[in-house]
């Protein structure tokens, strides 16, 4: 009975052993891997550097391509269709096509402006412009009521225009005089700004690939660098290595330093990167503003998730420095 109760407990005292020599193991591990990153001070400065340059590039890319997204919303969203109806149109019919409107898909709002302040809005705009003020005070009697659609997506007027084309109502009471009509999708309301977010748009695609590009050629710059770090940890401590495989040291174990060692250039860029990437955004964010860009989405972002933010680049940083440092240990360590 007594032998059969010290099984288990002898059992269960050489797990405990076990891993009390496991976390031992571990700790010494990381404890050297510290002490290494310490030791080449011009290397560790180089492979930091570059790779807090490529966390930077990542970061600045990611933030750009969000702006001008926002950007690109922006501008979206405050583009207006022009319908133009006669000046007569009695205010029922007006409420029936608006409200027809505002059932179709893709319209996020409808306002209706009257002739009389189409015409102030025109001398509002051409008061500069004295020839063009005579003729919008000559043509009083002339000016159209004015429905303006404002559209969730302006390259997405299917069901717009087959309201233009099939609504007998608006055909009925739509203005017959040569004024630039939304339908034609080159009209004044929205040609120009649809020129601008197709601009906006090449921009977000360009900034999307250029960052990318200049992500990964940094990533594999960064990735030699550590890699040739490591290889010169490897080739400084060879005689250290060879002692160690000597006495039975495990492969992890002699691994594990130089892959911690890299994990810390990985954090330490990281830390870094972010604080310039939130230093920048911040320094510049007053300056673009005044210009009209949008940085207040950014920045919430970026505050709001700021602990995902800096996980996200320890996350990458350290990824670059364990597979940079598993592919040299691999090829140069020979365990």
């Amino acid at each position: 009975m007594s032998a059969a109760t010290n099984k288990p407990n002898t059992k269960a005292l050489q797990r405990s052993k076990q891993r009390r020599r496991r976390t031992l193991t571990f700790v010494r591990m990381c404890r050297y891997g510290v002490n290494n990153f310490s030791r080449n001070a011009w290397l560790t400065i180089a492979a930091t550097a570059v790779m807090s340059i490529t966390l930077l590039i990542v970061f600045m890319t990611v933030s750009a391509r969000q702006v001008l997204l926002d950007t690109l919303t922006g501008i979206s969203q405050s583009v207006d269709v022009s319908l133009y109806l006669k000046g007569a149109t009695d205010e029922k019919a007006i409420d029936d096509i608006k409200s027809r409107l505002e059932r179709v898909e893709g319209v996020t709002g409808v306002r209706y402006i009257s002739a009389e302040q189409s015409r102030k809005e025109q001398a509002d705009q051409n008061r500069d412009n004295p020839d063009t003020l005579a003729a919008i005070k000559e043509a009083s009697n002339e000016m159209p009521a004015t429905l303006r659609v404002s559209l969730e997506d302006l390259n997405n007027r299917t069901a717009l225009d087959d309201f233009i084309a099939n609504d007998k109502q608006y055909q009925a009471n739509k203005s017959p005089k040569e004024y630039k009509s939304t339908e034609d999708t080159k009209s004044e309301s929205s040609g120009g700004k649809r020129d601008v977010i197709d601009t906006i748009g090449s921009w977000v695609r360009l900034a999307t690939i250029g960052g990318s590009v200049a992500a990964v050629v940094f990533v594999a710059i960064s990735s030699l660098v550590v890699f040739n770090t490591i290889r010169m940890a490897i080739f400084n401590r060879k005689d250290e290595i060879q002692m160690m495989k000597l006495i039975g040291a495990e492969r992890s174990f002699i691994r594990g330093p130089f892959i911690v060692e890299a994990i810390m250039y990985g954090f330490i860029a990281a830390i870094v990167a972010s604080a310039m990437g939130y230093g920048l955004i911040l320094w510049a964010s007053d300056p673009l503003v005044r210009y009209g860009i949008p940085m207040n989405h950014l920045l919430e972002i970026l505050m709001q998730y700021i602990g995902f933010v800096i996980l996200g680049m320890i996350t990458v940083g350290a990824l670059i420095g364990v597979i940079s440092s598993w592919i040299a240990t691999r090829k140069y360590l020979k365990l």
